[in-house]
């Protein structure tokens, strides 16, 4: 009983901590999940490459998906990814998005619920596991179903999701932050810009979203916002990424080129990369 499956990264439109309302939209970087069940009862997980992070994220979901349409089987579950951990690139969302596809293609139950339902699980398994402090509804669901979401965190209801086709570009700093450890209540107090760039989204100006939001929880979150405003008048929109610490860009590819130049100069890593549509998928 062994499945396989796929899910995309992602970067923010708006964070959802503020308000409960987030945006977020998919990227060409993958997470994979590999799911071997049998008759234990017992889940265990392995994370590749980091063999003393915490998994209890993806058995989680292994667990919910087996409660629901399984027979009490265990196993063991282990993901590999494109994307570094704790970087607010949605790692956590496409390692519970690829699990959750990985079990049900392990149970043979792929058609037992649509891709919005199965994200809504993973989301939940990263509410029990302590992961996230929003339920990451709208990081999850563009992970999930690729392009643009935008999404109500407090009723995980998708408000819109739109095809885009952008270039993206990312840069992550060396240092980490998890979306768990972040200050809500600091997030809180900036509720007016969170409101006005929901406005924005939902009318589809998704780059004066971005950028607008970035602004605002760069100064919630405490982190500088010199490589943002350094891009900003060369490219589309430009954030940080969740709860950080990355700063992802979209706007023309050779623009995008030319500011890959200035932002290799810092430490860290650069991607130029663009968006993807067709959300995750089972292997």
């Amino acid at each position: 009983m062994n499945g396989r499956a796929a899910a995309l990264g992602a970067a923010t439109v708006l964070n959802a901590l503020a308000t409960g309302v987030g945006s977020a939209f998919a990227i060409d970087a993958e997470t994979r999940a590999t799911v071997e069940l049998d008759g234990s009862g017992e889940v265990t997980g392995e994370i590749d490459g980091a063999p003393d992070a915490d998994t209890r994220l993806i058995e989680r979901c292994v667990e919910l998906v087996v409660a629901e349409y399984g027979d009490g089987e265990g196993g063991h579950v282990r993901t590999e990814s494109d994307l570094p951990m704790a970087a607010g690139l949605k790692s956590s969302s496409a390692a519970a998005n690829a699990t959750v596809l990985a079990t049900l293609s392990a149970l043979d139950a792929e058609d037992a619920l649509d891709r919005a339902d199965a994200c809504r699980l993973g989301v939940q398994a990263a509410r029990d596991a302590g992961v996230t402090a929003t339920g990451a509804f709208d990081d999850a669901s563009a992970s999930m179903l690729g392009g643009v979401t935008v999404t109500d965190n407090s009723t995980d209801d998708l408000l819109s999701r739109e095809q885009i086709d952008w270039d993206v570009l990312v840069w992550t700093p060396p240092e980490r932050a998890f979306s768990a450890d972040a200050d809500v209540d600091r997030c809180k107090q900036v509720a007016p810009m969170a409101h006005l760039v929901a406005d924005l989204a939902l009318d589809g100006r998704y780059g004066e979203a971005m950028t607008v939001n970035g602004l605002a929880f760069s100064a919630a979150l405490d982190f500088p916002t010199d490589t943002a405003v350094e891009a900003m008048p060369h490219v589309d929109g430009v954030s940080l990424s969740g709860t950080g610490p990355s700063v992802v860009a979209v706007g023309e590819r050779a623009n995008l080129e030319d500011l890959e130049d200035r932002w290799s100069e810092r430490d860290g890593a650069t991607r130029l990369t663009t968006t993807r549509n067709d959300g995750a998928r089972i292997l």
